[in-house]
């Protein structure tokens, strides 16, 4: 079969690719303003892209079956012809679920934050426990070096998002999935160009936790009052909690990256990683309890963790200029700019000498882009020596949101300017984190070059 994507370099879509060569299927795709790492895996794989959503594409690209992500909107001139036309066409989970997902014991992990992380350790952990999982990240994990993978195990680990599936099913992407073991990772408002308030966000969460089999398992956020409201609007399946005093607890080691899991307080085991920040062992313990109910022993689990490698923009290191360490990370909403800051902060306490971080900020999701968090914006950047903030077009005042900062942010419409004034102050010993779920006009090479 030969199937065409339309807005084939998401993450998500670009991972639909992947899994539909490796199933034998002809795969084409169309997108704009590509960037890496899904770009450079997609020429990898050898499939053909068409820049841009004319509709002079499908008489090109002749295909079977047309998968929409939910990028395209009506008015766009390809969905236009497809309908005219009446093409045979799908979302992407719904294809998922359908060619892939059906006789699969489906592993997804849902939550606001850490899901792309929390998927990549699961992943992980079902590999070192010898179950050879098939899986699709909204990322790249460093263990695997793709963001999604086919295999002919019984067993598929997919991040389960809560955003719409497409412009013709306005129902959360997780909604198709149907697994036996889900991880509920944590619930915050976010998406505010499709949900009005949280309270629409919990009612997609339980319309997944009603697709959940009574033989499943629903691992979940002990430590999060809106799960619990999800949970008590009726739940049919096994329950763990995770968070300190629940089922799964961890307890600190003497340094950042180690810590001892603890199931009913008796201990397991002693991770010793380079991930950093306290919300990361919340996704290690959701993932260890996940990857018990699919069969893989604790002690394993913990092992396993202490080889995790990571994640591509998740604290990535890009490279290091004059003493300066340039970072690379996805996080885009308050709550996972704080964590993230922090995590770096604790971590760089084993230095001797004071280490200062610069936060570089790229305010790019559609609930940034709307404001509808701008109060929460300077108390996750406080934690930082002094934040620089790319806020073109945005809309709204950036610099007001992050006065309570004073003179330790600064605000730029422009990345040159941004970096021509960053350049003076950085110094041997600095760390320079880098935040946007987009390309961000590859911001991290031209300050590294410009360093040297």
């Amino acid at each position: 079969m030969h199937i065409h994507i339309l807005g084939i370099c998401g993450t998500f879509m670009g991972g639909i690719a992947a899994i539909a060569k490796e199933a034998g299927h002809t795969v084409t795709g169309c997108d704009a303003n590509v960037y890496p790492p899904m770009s450079t895996q997609l020429e990898a794989l050898g499939i053909k892209l068409h820049q841009g959503f004319d509709a002079e594409q499908l008489n090109t690209f002749k295909a079977d079956m047309y998968v929409v992500g939910n990028a395209m909107t009506r008015g766009r001139p390809v969905i236009e012809e497809i309908l005219n036309r009446g093409l045979p066409y799908t979302s992407g989970p719904q294809w998922l679920a359908e060619n892939v997902l059906r006789d699969k014991w489906v592993l997804a992990v849902a939550g606001t934050h850490g899901k792309t992380t929390t998927t990549s350790i699961l992943a992980w952990l079902l590999e070192h426990g010898g179950l050879n999982p098939g899986f699709l990240i909204g990322g790249v994990p460093l263990d695997f070096g793709v963001s999604a993978r086919l295999t002919d195990s019984p067993f598929f680990v997919v991040e389960a998002d809560e955003y719409d599936t497409a412009f013709f099913d306005k129902r959360s992407k997780f909604v198709w999935y149907r697994p036996r073991t889900a991880i509920l990772n944590n619930l915050e408002f976010d998406h505010a160009d499709i949900f009005p308030d949280i309270e629409a966000i919990e009612r997609q969460f339980h319309h997944l936790v009603r697709t959940v089999p009574g033989n499943g398992l629903l691992v979940v956020n002990g430590t999060e009052q809106s799960l619990g409201r999800v949970l008590s609007k009726g739940c049919w399946s096994g329950v763990e909690a995770f968070g300190p005093g629940h089922m799964w607890d961890f307890r600190r080691g003497a340094e950042e990256g180690q810590f001892e899991v603890l199931l009913n307080g008796a201990p397991k085991g002693i991770v010793g990683w380079s991930q950093t920040g306290a919300h990361n062992m919340m996704n290690a313990l959701a993932a260890v309890a996940a990857a018990r109910h699919a069969g893989v022993p604790v002690k394993s689990a913990v092992e396993a963790l202490s080889e995790f490698g990571g994640v591509k923009r998740r604290m990535e290191v890009r490279g290091e200029a004059k003493g300066v360490t340039v970072y690379d990370d996805f996080a885009h909403h308050p709550t996972a700019i704080r964590e993230t800051i922090a995590g770096l902060r604790r971590k760089l306490a084993a230095y001797k000498t004071p280490q200062r971080i610069f936060a570089v900020l790229e305010p790019r999701s559609n609930t940034m882009k709307m404001g509808a968090v701008r109060d929460a914006l300077a108390p996750s950047l406080s934690g930082a020596d002094f934040t620089f903030c790319y806020a073109k077009n945005l809309g709204w005042d950036v610099a007001g949101a992050l006065s309570p900062l004073g003179t330790k942010a600064a605000v730029f419409e422009d990345v040159e300017v941004l970096i021509t004034a960053m350049k003076p102050m950085l110094q041997a010993g600095d760390h320079v984190l880098v935040m946007s779920n987009g390309g961000f006009d590859n911001i991290h090479q031209r300050l590294l070059d410009a360093l040297q």
